[in-house]
């Protein structure tokens, strides 16, 4: 059983910027895929990045390539979002994610095993 807690989240202007960790616990951190989701109100959870065990393959949706950068220490067993050029409409609560598949960088919510509590991200304009 892996525990996942999230940090970093907060308030910020347009144009500002952000970096989310979520600390493992409780499971070999190298064993998993992890991503970041993001959820607004009255939206569906959906991805914004995702990284593969070793680290060397990444996925970025659309809206955030350029701006974002997602990274992972497995020595300290954390994995971390960094959010450049922040938007209003990147405003919302952001999860992160394990998945214990390593073959394949899954980006759907329902392939990821553990999550954690969230963090919330507001842009002000």
């Amino acid at each position: 059983q892996v525990q996942l807690v999230e940090s970093g989240g907060g308030l910020v202007q347009a144009g500002g910027s952000l970096r989310l960790s979520c600390a493992a616990s409780g499971g070999t951190f190298s064993n998993y895929n992890m991503g970041w989701f993001r959820q607004a109100p009255g939206k569906e959870r959906a991805v914004v990045a995702a990284i593969n065990w070793t680290g060397d393959t990444t996925y970025y949706v659309d809206s955030v390539k350029g701006r974002f950068t997602i990274s992972r220490d497995n020595a300290k067993n954390t994995v971390y979002l960094q959010m450049n050029n922040l938007k209003p409409e990147d405003t919302a609560v952001y999860y992160c994610a394990a998945d214990y598949s390593r073959d394949i960088l899954w980006i759907g919510v329902r392939n990821y095993d553990y999550w954690g509590q969230g963090t919330q991200v507001t842009v002000s304009s």
